[in-house]
């Protein structure tokens, strides 16, 4: 009998078989590179979704560093993440790399376009390259103060990033300071959110050798911040409230009108149709009530899952959750 026949498949176009075509991909990057004919963009982004996949299965492509830099000389949005993306993979891994793609994204920064400013400091302060962080101090400070909100929540997050990279370039740049000035002045309650979980985060970790990061930390939960945030928090997301409500309940009010007050600003907060801010403010309640016996008593939850606060002098609610 005939030994059988070998199949024999063909490579897939998309799969490089050697570095033929990681060549060619580089000569149409380049021939492309400064190109503003129609249709170069979308040209463009066929090259990059290709670069892209060969990265992700372990074609090495740093060869092409230039060329994807000088093609993301673009306004093109997707472009520009893509190029983003293919940077900082081999920034992290390539110290030779590192300062190239430093430069490229502080030009970024600088751009007209609020979106691309806030993805390139994003992609920037992602890039965990200990011995280049003084690099994305100035960034971050510009990101802080930049007119567009988007570019400013990201620049809240760099800063919990360095913060994590090199704690001491935070600390030393006043980083702690500027977000809780941000924090109480910020018009967009995703920012104020935003330097809330950063400065919980950097101060909890500082306390323990810090005394003044400790009493940073205790400002949170002063009166002046507690009720700035709980004035603003139907303006917050559900996620966000769920955060002004964990601080909330650590909060211990000097009387029994302060209680009362905080209650009735957060009473309609027990309305909303998402369990876990419903339960949050339960929280508060409970902690707020602690020292009132009467009242504590009276706010409790079913077991059938229904909130009930029973009637007293200054409030009655019934939700069903």
């Amino acid at each position: 009998m005939a030994p059988p026949a070998h199949s024999h498949r063909s490579a897939s176009p998309s799969q490089p078989s050697g570095k033929g075509e990681v060549s060619d991909l580089k000569s149409q990057l380049r021939q492309l590179a400064g190109s503003r004919a129609p249709g170069a963009d979308d040209s463009k982004r066929e090259l990059f979704k290709k670069v892209i996949s060969y990265m992700t299965i372990g074609i090495d492509v740093s060869s092409l560093f230039g060329e994807m830099v000088m093609c993301s000389a673009t306004s093109d949005i997707v472009l520009k993440k893509m190029c983003y993306l293919y940077v900082g993979n081999y920034a992290e891994v390539n110290p030779d790399l590192a300062l190239l793609t430093i430069n490229f994204l502080q030009r970024d920064c600088k751009d007209d376009d609020p979106m691309i400013r806030g993805l390139a400091l994003r992609s920037l302060s992602s890039l965990r390259v200990s011995n280049l962080v003084e690099y994305l101090v100035g960034p971050l400070g510009s990101g802080l103060k930049d007119n567009n909100s988007y570019v400013r929540m990201v620049a809240v997050m760099g800063v919990l990033k360095l913060y994590h990279i090199s704690a001491s370039t935070c600390i030393d740049a006043d980083f702690p300071a500027m977000l809780k000035h941000l924090m109480l002045s910020d018009p967009d309650t995703q920012v104020v959110a935003n330097c809330l979980y950063a400065l919980q985060e950097i101060w909890s970790s500082e306390a323990s050798t810090s005394e003044e990061a400790a009493r940073d930390k205790e400002s949170l939960i002063s009166k002046p911040v507690i009720y700035y945030l709980l004035n603003r928090i139907r303006e917050f997301s559900e996620w966000a409230q769920c955060q002004v409500l964990e601080l909330a309940a650590k909060y211990i009010p000097s009387d029994s009108n302060e209680i009362f007050d905080i209650m009735n600003l957060l009473e309609d907060r027990l309305q909303h149709a998402n369990g876990a801010v419903v339960l949050a403010t339960t929280k508060v309640f409970l902690q707020l009530t602690l020292s009132m016996n009467d009242v504590h008593q009276q706010v409790h939850i079913e077991p059938s899952d229904i909130l009930i606060i029973e009637s007293y002098n200054y409030i009655h609610v019934s939700k069903a959750l």
